[in-house]
């Protein structure tokens, strides 16, 4: 149970900084593509949003790519409102979460499918973990991107480390 407590903490962490880098941009901020090639923000958390929905729905009875998604359907279109983006980003992490904390002991050692590939619980999550993240660091990339000089720091400010570094030690001490 302790690998799931980890495994929801580092989840509850993806979401928080891919929502941190997204609150700082605005709608067309959201929707900005580099290139042809490349997917804007609201692409890629609609993607993520997706993924999660079709793992983690019946996620130890049925194959994680559900027959209902339409996973070419989320690298495209877009979304009105940026509250609408995230409403469908919430939808996924509701899933996910939902699921995990149903989760007993005994189901980290069962076989789960994903596009009928066998997995135990456990391989799956951390394949849900990678991927998650991932995304995530696409999605803070575009946004300090796409901000720039305005752009406010997830962690350490650049040129801070050293006295991020004394600060913690005093206060270890």
């Amino acid at each position: 149970m302790a690998y799931l407590q980890v495994a929801i903490e580092n989840f509850q962490n993806i979401k928080k900084q891919a929502e941190t880098a997204m609150s700082q941009l605005n709608r067309e901020q959201l929707h900005y593509s580099p290139n042809e090639e490349s997917n804007s923000i609201a692409i890629i958390a609609k993607h993520m949003s997706g993924n999660l929905k079709s793992r983690f729905r019946d996620f130890l009875t049925s194959d994680g790519e559900k027959p209902d998604r339409d996973r070419d359907g989320e690298f495209e279109g877009s979304f009105q409102t940026i509250q609408e983006l995230m409403d469908f980003w919430n939808e996924g992490w509701s899933v996910l979460f939902d699921t995990l904390t149903k989760l007993t002991e005994q189901d980290l050692n069962k076989t789960v499918y994903i596009r009928s590939e066998p997995h135990n619980v456990l391989e799956a999550i951390q394949r849900q973990i990678a991927h998650q993240s991932s995304h995530s660091g696409q999605i803070v990339y575009l946004a300090k991107m796409i901000k720039n000089q305005e752009w406010k720091s997830l962690s350490i400010p650049r040129g801070l480390s050293r006295q991020y570094n004394e600060t913690m030690n005093k206060q270890s001490k």
